[in-house]
C-alpha cells in the first residue's frame, strides 16, 4: 500500500511533542511491515538537519496558490530512519516556517493552511496518488476539505483520508478569510457549514472539516475515542463525532522500544530486563548520585511531565508532599510553558534545596529522564485528560510501576493492582477515577504499602508491565486494516460525505 502522511511534526527532525513521535513511530512499523511510506513536512528552518540522510533538491517550481497570488516552493526530499520524507521549502516574504521555531505564531492557522495546500499541490503536479493519505490534527483539516472541493476535480481520484485526532483541545478555529486563502469558495453554503464552528457559526473550525470529509477518523486510544464523542472531553465537537461515530476508532498509540529500551539503553550504567530486574538496583543508586538524594531504604516516586493544567499539576503538586510524608524519596523532571506555573514550581524546589529526598529539575534532559525511568520505583501521572499518553508505557518497560488516573489512553494501558478485572500477570499499576486528592492518596497509599510490605508482589507488578507489547508493531496493523476499509474496493468514492 501506498501512504503518505501529512503532519506538522515528525520526530526526530520536528518534534513538539506526541504527535512527532506517533508519525515517526508510526511510518517506520508501516514501512517495515511492506508497504511504501511517505512523510511530508514544512522545511522549518529548526530543523534537525542532522537526523535526515541524503537531503537533496528533488522538485523545484512549485507555485501554491496564497490569496490572490502564488507563492514558490521547492521540495527537498531525504530519509528520516529510513523513511522518505519531504519537506516543503516556500520562499515567502512572510517567512511561513522560518520563525525558529514549529507553533506558537499569531499566524499558525495561516501558515498550516498554506502548508496543506501545498501538499495536494506537489501531489498533483508530481502526479502522485498514495492509496491513503494519512493527515494529523488541525495542522492538516484542510486536506480532505480541499482534496474534495478542489483536487478531486483535477483528476486525484484515488487518495483516500486517514484523519488522526490527537488532541481535540486544540481545534484551529478561526475567521473565514482562511478560506478565500486557499482558494475555497466562503459564499458556497456546504462548504461553509460543514467547516463552521460549533460554538461560533460565524467562524471556520479547521478540524471538524478534517472529521467531515475524511473517509476515517481514528484518535490515539480507544478510551478516548469515546471521551470525545460522550463527554465535554469533546470541546465542542461530541455531536459531530457522535453523529459520525461508524467512522471514528480509537488506536493506540505505540512507543520506541529501540529507543526506550532497558536492555540496551547507553544513558544507563547498567542495561537489565525482566529477567535481570536486580540490575535496576545500580541505576538506582546512580540517580540518587545524580540527584544528590541519600541511600535510603525508601522507594523513589517520579514525575516526568510537561507542567500544565492538561498533565494535573494541581495534583502533581499534592502528590510530592504526600509521597515524601509516607517514606518516600521524589524526583521531578518537566519545565512549565505558563509563569504562574513555574513559579509555583520553582517555589517547591527552594523549598525543597538540601533535601535529602527531593529533588526537582525544572527543564527538560533526555538523558536524565532516561536514568528517572530506570531509577524510580513508581510515577504519578494524574492527567485531567490523556488522549494516549507515553509516559506510562515507557515507565512500565522500565520497571517503574505507574500511580494514573484512569482517562484516556491511560486507562487503555494502565490495570489496577487490585481492582481491574485483568488477570494478575497484566496488572501493572495503580489507578484513581476522581481528579482529587482523595483519590490520588487511594492509589499511592495502594502502592507504596505494597512497596514496604510486600516487596515480592511489587515486583511482579514491575515485571508485568516489563513483558507488555507497547511497540508500535500491533497498532500498525490496525492502521492497515483502517486504510483497506476505506480503499475503492471497499466503499464508494471520496464523495460520498458522512
Amino acid at each position: 500500500m501506498q501512504i503518505m502522511l501529512v503532519a506538522a511534526e515528525c520526530a526526530p527532525v520536528a518534534k513538539v511533542g506526541g504527535l512527532g513521535d506517533f508519525v515517526h513511530g508510526l511510518a517506520r512499523e508501516l514501512a517495515r511491515q511492506g508497504n511504501t511510506v511517505e512523510i511530508v513536512l514544512p522545511k522549518y528552518d529548526c530543523l534537525r538537519h542532522d537526523r535526515i540522510d541524503d537531503l537533496h533538491k528533488a522538485y523545484r517550481d512549485l507555485w501554491v496558490p496564497f490569496y490572490e497570488r502564488s507563492v514558490h516552493c521547492d521540495l527537498e526530499v531525504g530519509r528520516v530512519d529510513g523513511v522518505q520524507c519531504w519537506l516543503i521549502d516556500a520562499h515567502s516574504p512572510r517567512n511561513l516556517f522560518e520563525r525558529g521555531r514549529i507553533y506558537g505564531e499569531p499566524d499558525d492557522v495561516e501558515r498550516f493552511a498554506f502548508f496543506s495546500r501545498a501538499v495536494l499541490e506537489f501531489l498533483h503536479k508530481s502526479n502522485k496518488q498514495p492509496d491513503i493519505i494519512h493527515c494529523n490534527d488541525w495542522h492538516t483539516g484542510l486536506v480532505p476539505v480541499l482534496l474534495f472541493e478542489i483536487y478531486e476535480g483535477l483528476g486525484m481520484t484515488r487518495p483516500r483520508v486517514c484523519y488522526t485526532l490527537h488532541n481535540v483541545g486544540h481545534q484551529g478555529v478561526t475567521g473565514q478569510s482562511v478560506l478565500y486563502q486557499v482558494g475555497l469558495d466562503s459564499k458556497r453554503m456546504p462548504t461553509l457549514e460543514r467547516l463552521s464552528d460549533p460554538g461560533d457559526p460565524g467562524a471556520v473550525n479547521l478540524m471538524r472539516g478534517g472529521i467531515l470529509y475524511s473517509n476515517t477518523v481514528t484518535t490515539v486510544s480507544p478510551r478516548y475515542a469515546w471521551e470525545i464523542e460522550h463527554t465535554d472531553q469533546g470541546m465542542g465537537l461530541q455531536g459531530t463525532l457522535a453523529a459520525r461515530a461508524q467512522k471514528v476508532v480509537g488506536v493506540l498509540n505505540g512507543i520506541d522500544v529501540d529507543t526506550w529500551n532497558p536492555a540496551t539503553d547507553s544513558h544507563l550504567v547498567a542495561p537489565f530486563t525482566a529477567d535481570s530486574l536486580p540490575n535496576k538496583a545500580l541505576s538506582k543508586a546512580a540517580l540518587r548520585q545524580r540527584l544528590g538524594l541519600q541511600d535510603a531504604s525508601k522507594p523513589i516516586v517520579s514525575v516526568i511531565s510537561r507542567l500544565d493544567r492538561q498533565k494535573g499539576v494541581a495534583l502533581l503538586q499534592h502528590a510530592i508532599y504526600y509521597a515524601l510524608e509516607n517514606e518516600c524519596q521524589v524526583a521531578l523532571l518537566g519545565s512549565a510553558p505558563d509563569p504562574a506555573v513555574d513559579r509555583l514550581f520553582r517555589g517547591i524546589m527552594d523549598e525543597m534545596e538540601g533535601s535529602p529526598d527531593c529533588q526537582l529539575e525544572l527543564d527538560y534532559d533526555e538523558d536524565l529522564a532516561h536514568q528517572m525511568y530506570a531509577g524510580s520505583d513508581m510515577i504519578v501521572i494524574p492527567s485531567v485528560y490523556e488522549p494516549c499518553g507515553l509516559t506510562q508505557m515507557i515507565a512500565m518497560r522500565y520497571g517503574c510501576v505507574p500511580i494514573a488516573r484512569r482517562v484516556g489512553g491511560l486507562a487503555d494501558t494502565v490495570f489496577d493492582a487490585n481492582y481491574s478485572d485483568r488477570p494478575f500477570e497484566e496488572r501493572n499499576g495503580y489507578v484513581f477515577n476522581d481528579f482529587t486528592r482523595d483519590g490520588l492518596d487511594s492509589a499511592l497509599a495502594r502502592a507504596i504499602g505494597l512497596w514496604f510490605r510486600f516487596p515480592e508482589y511489587f515486583r511482579q507488578l514491575r515485571i508485568n508491565g516489563m513483558r507488555a507489547d507497547h511497540s508500535w508493531s500491533k497498532p500498525a496493523e490496525r492502521y492497515l486494516s483502517i486504510y483497506a476499509s476505506v480503499r475503492p474496493e471497499a466503499e464508494g468514492a471520496l464523495t460520498e460525505l458522512a
